[in-house]
């Protein structure tokens, strides 16, 4: 749901990079779970936060002061899938992308969504095989069709890109 950036000013503030769709959602759910960046996990409580000129600026417990804040940086906020509202009609979270097979119109098996990744202008959908190949998640241009069903996403995109 959210990656931290490293500290905001001197007193334990954090940079919060947020996935949620508004930015400030990533609030609403609950219990936020912190991955560190050598993978360790743990269950936090009373995160807060405000949206800035600058982004999204949050304070957990425990973090008082600027070291505190920036040991943090590179950790992950996750939540639970059961605290996330299901997705409407033609919606998916990108979660649900990840490992489905990508296969482009000629036919031609571009391996696996390993992830998704924002650029500000469109989204990236990151499919690994032979080699990666970065598609511009835009529907219906690249995009063609996400099928569940099959477990199979297919793109408009050439062979050679």
């Amino acid at each position: 749901m959210g990656r931290i950036h490293g500290a905001f000013g001197v007193r334990g503030e954090l940079k919060l990079e947020s996935f949620s769709d508004p930015p400030e959602a990533i609030f609403r759910y609950r219990p936020w779970i912190l991955r560190d960046a050598d993978g360790g996990e743990r269950e936090l409580e009373g995160g807060h936060g405000r949206s800035t000129a600058k982004g999204i600026v949050m304070r957990l417990p425990g973090v008082e002061d600027r070291d505190a804040a920036e040991a943090m940086r590179g950790s992950e906020i996750l939540v639970p899938r059961a605290a996330l509202p299901p997705p409407k009609p033609g919606e998916y979270y990108w979660v649900d992308l990840e490992g489905l097979r990508v296969v482009n119109t000629e036919g031609v098996d571009f391996g696996r969504v390993s992830h998704l990744f924002s650029t500000g202008a469109n989204d990236v959908l990151v499919a690994r095989g032979e080699r990666e190949r970065m598609i511009p998640f835009v529907e219906p241009d690249y995009i063609v069709s996400v099928d569940f069903d099959t477990g199979v996403v297919m793109v408009d995109w050439d062979a050679d890109f």
